[in-house]
């Protein structure tokens, strides 16, 4: 191969990911700072990463780069600061089974009320009694690109009502009840899980505040897996205290990690996990990246172009 490829991440991963593309046939160069990643720059026409210093994308050393493949489905890190005329693509198709197996964990947990057969255990309590069940709730899915067509798809093997939202409505007829981004308090006012996975946009940050959580219903609970400033973290904290909601489950926070000082910790109806809701498996990301790779040496339209003007 005739041009340079640089992988950008941290020391283990970008080690790894390196080594997954030697296997495909290409040739890579590492970095995994600021300063390596400066140093590799010149020359490089694709970079393949995970977080990398985005004001070197505007340096003389950047000059050759014509195309950035994220190892994530996520670009807001990014998006605005990617100069035009270099092309920007996400991973898409990878994470859906992972993320619903996610959060349908957390919905069976809740449903079932698995705590309270765990309590009753440590107890040596004998207490039967009915739990609720997935085929008498609605599920509202906030996001229906490949992620949320996956957990649509698993939530019609229990049986549930599906309601979705998102902003084009091209898979509206995957869904029971569609609703546009002007719409939000009539999506969420007969949900019993709302489940987030829109990307973050300068139209979705802050979406959810008090007057979308105070809509909801009593009871309801909320799952965000798509980002965290979604969210008006101030005003869940706030929701969350006042009891009005059964649960939230939060993978994603606007600062990460999560401060161990931040509330979200200690509220008992307030589940924290690491951001791991969705994780990369790198032998699957570097086959993406390695088709794409073939692709455009071969000319051909590249998988998961960035859309600048939607910014996802």
């Amino acid at each position: 191969m005739s041009i340079k490829i640089l992988v950008h991440s941290s020391p283990k991963q970008a080690e790894r990911y390196a080594e997954l593309l030697r296997q495909h046939g290409f040739t890579v160069a590492t970095s995994t700072n600021e300063e390596e990643a400066r140093k590799q720059l010149p020359g490089t026409e694709v970079i393949f990463c995970w977080r990398f210093p985005v004001h070197l994308l505007t340096a003389p050393e950047a000059a050759s780069l014509k195309w950035i493949q994220t190892m994530s489905a996520g670009v807001d890190q990014l998006v605005h600061h990617v100069p035009s005329q270099i092309l920007l693509t996400r991973v898409v198709d990878q994470f859906g089974g992972s993320i619903s197996e996610y959060v349908f964990s957390y919905i069976l947990y809740l449903t079932k009320d698995i705590p309270r057969l765990l309590r009753a255990q440590g107890e040596r309590k004998w207490e039967p009694f009915l739990p609720e069940f997935l085929s008498d709730k609605t599920i509202g899915v906030a996001g229906l690109g490949s992620i949320g067509q996956e957990i649509v798809r698993k939530a019609r093997a229990f049986d549930m009502t599906v309601y979705g939202l998102s902003f084009s409505g091209k898979h509206a007829h995957l869904v029971d009840r569609h609703f546009g981004p002007n719409e939000w308090k009539a999506f969420v006012k007969e949900l019993d899980y709302l489940v987030l996975i829109l990307p973050l946009t300068s139209q979705t940050c802050h979406v959810i505040d008090r007057e979308i959580l105070y809509a909801m219903k009593p009871g309801a609970t909320l799952i965000n897996v798509g980002r965290g400033k979604l969210i008006k973290e101030d005003d869940l904290i706030e929701v969350m205290r006042s009891g009005h909601l059964k649960a939230a489950v939060l993978d994603v926070f606007a600062q990460e990690p999560l401060p161990s000082d931040h509330p979200f910790w200690t509220l008992p109806n307030v589940f924290v996990t690491p951001h791991m809701s969705g994780p990369g498996r790198p032998e699957h990301i570097a086959r993406y990246f390695a088709e794409n790779l073939k692709r455009y040496l071969e000319g051909k339209p590249l998988i998961g172009v960035v859309d600048r003007k939607a910014e996802y």
